[in-house]
């Protein structure tokens, strides 16, 4: 009998996430996975955006010192 459920596993490791492909994959079921960001993954992006548009804020109003592309990349 057919029917349409999703299932969702919240895996935490790269261990699980094998596991769960290799049963999905056993019993032939169609299967997608994707990454979320966790909260604590979304707030340190977020943290060091803002830090860094603060850093652009002072070397655009001459209160921090830029660095040229070259010599951060050591060209």
């Amino acid at each position: 009998m057919k029917t349409e459920h999703t299932f969702i596993a919240h895996s935490t490791t790269i261990d699980q996430i094998n596991a769960l492909k290799a049963v999905v994959k056993a019993f032939k079921v169609k299967f997608e996975v994707k990454k979320e960001l966790i909260q604590s993954e979304k707030a340190e992006a977020f943290n060091n955006i803002k830090k860094g548009m603060k850093e652009v804020e002072l070397i655009q109003t001459g209160k921090a010192k830029g660095t040229f592309i070259n010599d951060f990349l050591g060209v």
